[in-house]
């Protein structure tokens, strides 16, 4: 059976920047097992594959998949495939229009504003279905600095320190000095699978971040490693952004109101990607989060199976 999908750079305006996807248009039908040996094939941070939704008000049911392992939830493939989808479903003099979709996923319906406008790089954001907490989990500062090895009093800044933090998908974040400590890490996967702590069933990944940014509108400046994932590392990681979420109220104390910001991540390979994350407090506390960004289809074609 021939399978359409596309290839999205995602979290960027132009091509070959971003973070590739593939989206499989036809993803029904297939077993767990080959859905994952596709996702090794395509060998991209993530491939999604679209289903019927179970409920008829919902745009579609996606299944998402690294090339190790199945996610419950993940930005960049939310804001690629809903974008792909509108993109695919409306075309021509109907591409000038605004839209809500919702995408049902393994952690729950993830509701999507997408906007779609002629010449320009669509647009698309999401809520979060769950709101970044804090898991309380013992860390050894000098083990995870030689596993990204930079110095143990690299580690940290201001008030930021590592702690795992969570929207579906646990990270293990690590708040690092500045951009050029940034920079330097050179991350050994051994060496992070002896000293990462296991959170949810599954051993944390890396994200590490300072504040500022080499753009000048980035707030903070990150890099993703997830062996677990078999990701050495991810251009742009909405899960991870969801997860840091929690971070920056936790450590920056937000005050009420609405929060805007841009990450950068991905600079380091030569794929900037730009990951914007609203927050809202309310008394006190984390009463929503957004993210979103823009992502430009590379190509197009056919799986033959």
């Amino acid at each position: 059976m021939a399978r359409q999908y596309a290839i999205y750079d995602v979290f960027t305006d132009r091509k070959l920047a971003g973070n590739p996807l593939a989206v499989i248009f036809d993803g029904d039908g297939l077993s767990d097992e080959m859905m994952q040996t596709i996702a090794g094939e395509m060998h991209l941070s993530e491939t999604v594959f679209v289903q019927p939704a179970d409920h008829a008000s919902h745009t579609a049911r996606i299944r998402i998949f690294t090339p190790g392992r199945e996610l419950p939830f993940a930005g960049h493939p939310t804001v690629g495939t809903v974008i792909a989808l509108a993109e695919r479903a409306y075309s021509g003099e109907a591409a000038n229009m605004d839209l809500v979709s919702v995408l049902e996923e393994t952690i729950g319906p993830v509701r999507c504003a997408v906007r779609v406008r002629p010449g320009e790089a669509s647009f698309a954001e999401f809520d979060l279905p769950r709101l970044s907490s804090r898991h309380e989990l013992q860390l050894d500062r000098q083990g995870l600095a030689d596993a990204l090895s930079v110095k143990a009093s690299a580690i940290g800044f201001e008030n930021h320190l590592p702690m795992v933090w969570s929207a579906g998908v646990p990270f293990l974040l690590v708040p690092l000095h500045d951009v050029a400590t940034i920079e330097s890490v050179e991350f050994d996967p051994q060496l992070w699978e002896r000293v990462a702590p296991m959170s949810e069933g599954r051993l944390t990944s890396a994200y590490i971040y300072c504040r500022g940014g080499v753009h000048h509108a980035a707030k903070f400046h990150a890099r993703m490693f997830s062996p677990d994932m078999g990701i050495h590392e991810d251009p742009a990681t909405g899960s991870a952004v969801a997860a840091l979420s929690g971070a920056i109220h936790y450590f920056d104390a937000l005050p009420d109101g609405h929060h805007p910001m841009m990450i950068e991540q991905g600079v380091e390979m030569g794929r900037p990607s730009y990951i914007h994350l609203h927050i809202d407090v309310k008394d006190g506390a984390v009463s929503r989060a957004r993210i979103g960004g823009q992502a430009v289809r590379l190509a197009v074609g056919m799986l033959d199976l």
